[in-house]
């Protein structure tokens, strides 16, 4: 993009973070110093976080992140704009770095979930099955407002209006699951996290994986091929193409009084 001088990333990790409350007064100062704006959750399983400012000070603060060991992995999706798109910041400590009400699908705690890579499921998507020949269930495990901006083709769309629901929906829906193999898939990859983990309780009788990265690294790494559509995000671009720029074409703009209540919310 032109003139595009802001760096805004996306990043979450499920791991064991019992001092939260403690970090959660570090990373503020350290953010605060370095001028950014946006927002990062954290809870005892894990960090959830969504930042922008210059490209220098971002990348500061995510350096000083990977220098405690239990992030040093961490890789966070990068996208530009002109502006910050995000009005304050906030840097909260909440039960779940993601809401599920389900206290045992704990991520952190529990083997992950096979992760399937963007190119994978995209050669999967244009030969119409997996390598085994099964039928893809492709399930979009965001809320029903995000799936209007965009999806990809043929995808499960379970209308629900919060990731709390998805237990519910999956239990009402398993039928539909049933004989294939499923994908779940969200912005970023949290809530495909937690619901791949669900899914793979319930009994079903084929591999459920999670779409490694979520939408924005498919876009980032296939161009967003099979995908209809902008995908939502949580701040003030509202939508992004699968060029990781702020969508000029978005087709179901949020009312003022919803854009205030989802911007700076970090759910990846």
């Amino acid at each position: 993009m032109q003139n595009a001088q802001i760096l805004n990333i996306s990043s979450y990790k499920f791991v064991g973070l019992p001092d939260c409350h403690a970090l959660r007064d570090v990373l503020l100062l350290r953010a605060q110093a370095l001028g950014l704006k946006g927002t990062v959750l954290l809870a005892e399983e894990g960090i959830n976080l969504f930042l922008a400012g210059p490209a220098e000070a971002v990348r500061a603060w995510v350096a000083e992140l990977r220098s405690d060991a239990r992030f040093a992995d961490l890789a966070p999706k990068e996208s530009w704009s002109e502006s910050t798109p995000f009005k304050k910041l906030l840097v909260k400590v909440k039960p779940e770095i993601i809401r599920m009400n389900l206290p045992a699908i704990r991520p952190d705690a529990l083997p992950r979930a096979p992760a399937l890579p963007a190119t994978t499921l995209a050669r999967w998507l244009e030969q119409g099955h997996d390598d085994d020949g099964r039928p893809l269930a492709l399930l979009d495990t965001r809320n029903a407002f995000e799936i209007d901006y965009g999806t990809f083709s043929g995808a499960i769309d379970w209308r629900i209006n919060k990731f709390s629901e998805f237990p519910a929906a999956a239990a009402a829906h398993r039928g539909e699951l049933m004989g294939k193999t499923v994908v779940s898939f969200c912005t970023g990859g949290i809530r495909c996290e937690k619901a791949a983990l669900y899914l793979q309780e319930q009994g079903l009788d084929g591999p459920v994986y999670q779409l490694e990265g979520g939408i924005l690294k498919y876009f980032e790494e296939t161009g967003g091929a099979h995908y209809q559509g902008d995908c939502f995000v949580f701040d003030q671009r509202e939508a992004l193409a699968a060029g990781l720029e702020p969508s000029s074409q978005v087709q179901r703009p949020l009312s003022e009084a919803h854009r205030a209540k989802t911007a700076g919310t970090a759910a990846v």
